[in-house]
């Protein structure tokens, strides 16, 4: 495989969907959509799909998965010839014609219940991935501090959408506290040539809307991991009264143990 649009995560959202993949072995994905989220990721070689909840027992994660053979651009009317013409009925599709649905042997879980839009990914992340963070493929910074937060049992998730003011905002990484909410930005090199006001508004916005904003550098992440970014994270997570994963009591991060003052999310109960 190529490392470009191996597996695509895309999102099935009602039961009609999933019986259209099922039954009839083809998803459809709005060409604009396409172009907007995927670019150079497309076509997929292979999709899985993330289940919301009406999907009961299996909502939030993913189960299935299957290859895809072709990819053809059409119509709404042409894949849903019976349906009463609407302003829909002229929008363009990829239909993706696939095998039949395959089911992992451990779904993929989503432990914040988050809703997503598509995550391109490779195989390997696909195949070994425990929850839904570990499928992103936007960056090395990104895997280094995520293989980090995992280690250290820090809960964080991965390209977060929030709103503020209308306005949306992508995060590299979110860690919701009780008391505050971090967004921890991986830069690379190209962002501290020219920081523009857009990053300055950014900043503000999430500021004014309770989010406390850490940037680490290329170098810092390389070579000061522990030293630096790890450090100053911990102490913002501990400063904000600990990660809020919806216990009694919210956990803070003891590097000293090289551990945590609760159970972490990544440990096996």
């Amino acid at each position: 495989m190529s490392d470009q649009g191996e597996v695509l995560i895309a999102l099935l959202n009602n039961k009609q969907d999933f019986s259209i993949v099922r039954d009839q072995n083809w998803y459809r994905i709005p060409v604009s959509s396409a172009h907007k989220w995927l670019k150079n990721r497309w076509p997929p070689q292979y999709i899985a799909f993330y289940q919301t909840k009406i999907f009961g027992s299996e909502a939030y994660s993913i189960s299935y998965y299957t290859k895809v053979l072709n990819v053809r651009k059409v119509y709404r009317q042409e894949l849903f010839p019976n349906e009463m013409p609407n302003r829909k009925s002229n929008r363009q599709y990829y239909q993706l014609i696939l095998n039949p649905l395959q089911k992992l042997p451990k779904p993929i879980l989503s432990r914040r219940r988050r809703r997503i839009v598509f995550i391109p990914t490779t195989w390997y992340k696909f195949i070994h991935a425990s929850e839904i963070n570990d499928l992103y493929d936007e960056s090395p910074l990104e895997d280094r501090l995520w293989a980090e937060f995992k280690r250290h049992g820090i809960s964080a998730e991965r390209q977060e959408f929030v709103k503020v003011d209308k306005q949306n905002y992508a995060l590299d990484f979110a860690v919701y506290c009780t008391e505050a909410k971090i967004d921890i930005e991986t830069d690379g090199d190209s962002y501290h040539v020219k920081k523009t006001a857009e990053d300055n508004c950014r900043n503000n916005a999430l500021a004014a809307a309770g989010w406390k904003v850490l940037r680490f550098t290329t170098q810092q992440v390389q070579e000061q991991m522990e030293s630096y970014c790890i450090r100053n994270i911990t102490e913002a997570i501990n400063h904000a009264g600990g990660v809020d994963e919806g216990k009694m009591v919210a956990r803070k991060i003891d590097l000293k143990t090289k551990g945590t003052y609760q159970l972490s999310l990544f440990d096996d109960l």
